[in-house]
């Protein structure tokens, strides 16, 4: 599935999904992501791993369903687990509903879609593969085991 390039974030790059790599080969500015609880994840951290960028919500049961196996990939040493809350909800209040849905993983304070290039997800939850190059390999769509 192509995703649109968002114009303004290197838009040189012809795909999305070329994030870590060629932002660092371009010379564009890395975005820095922040999590739930304010601390900062550097491009550079994520580097050399696959990286799933997992949207959720409260309100749907396929979410729920798959929160245990992005729990278990998580701990992966090659692959980074990172949430984003699809209602936008934010601060103190989204790190209480990710401790109550019990999301281990990584939950992000905002949206990384727009800095890729990625459209909003029209479907719950939806996965987006980032491989260690930080190529967009694939979106599913659909709890995922």
């Amino acid at each position: 599935m192509q995703y649109p390039i968002r114009r303004g974030f290197c838009s040189r790059f012809a795909r999305p999904g070329l994030f870590l790599l060629a932002s660092v080969l371009a010379g564009c500015s890395q975005p820095v992501f922040e999590t739930s609880s304010g601390q900062e994840i550097s491009p550079d951290q994520l580097a050399g791993q696959w990286v799933l960028v997992n949207y959720w919500a409260e309100w749907c049961k396929p979410c729920l369903e798959e929160i245990p196996e992005l729990n278990r990939l998580d701990r992966n040493s090659h692959i980074v687990v990172l949430g984003v809350n699809f209602d936008s909800i934010q601060g103190a209040e989204l790190e209480q509903l990710a401790e109550r849905m019990g999301i281990d993983f990584t939950v992000l304070a905002r949206d990384p879609g727009p800095g890729f290039g990625w459209e909003t997800p029209v479907a719950l939850p939806a996965t987006f593969v980032l491989n260690p190059e930080g190529e967009l390999a694939e979106v599913r769509f659909g709890a995922q085991t």
